[in-house]
């Protein structure tokens, strides 16, 4: 398994944040949740490792949450 990367890989991070803004600009609150939904699937199969996928997962659960994620929450 490859650990998950979570310092910035991107040369230019705000480009980067802009253009998933920007993805979503004008579009419904279910339209921005299909986009994101599809958005997370075309990356996860880009990433293809189950482990990777799991990291993230956790993370996205915890991040700005005290709580821990419980192990077989995925």
């Amino acid at each position: 398994m490859t650990a998950l990367r979570t310092e910035s890989a991107f040369a230019d991070p705000d480009a980067a944040y802009e253009m998933l803004v920007t993805a979503h600009r004008g579009a419904s609150e279910a339209e921005s949740a299909a986009l994101n939904a599809r958005l997370v699937l075309i990356l996860s199969n880009h990433i293809g490792d189950i482990g990777v996928l799991q990291e993230a997962i956790r993370l996205a659960q915890t991040a700005g949450s005290r709580r821990a994620a419980p192990q077989d929450a995925v």
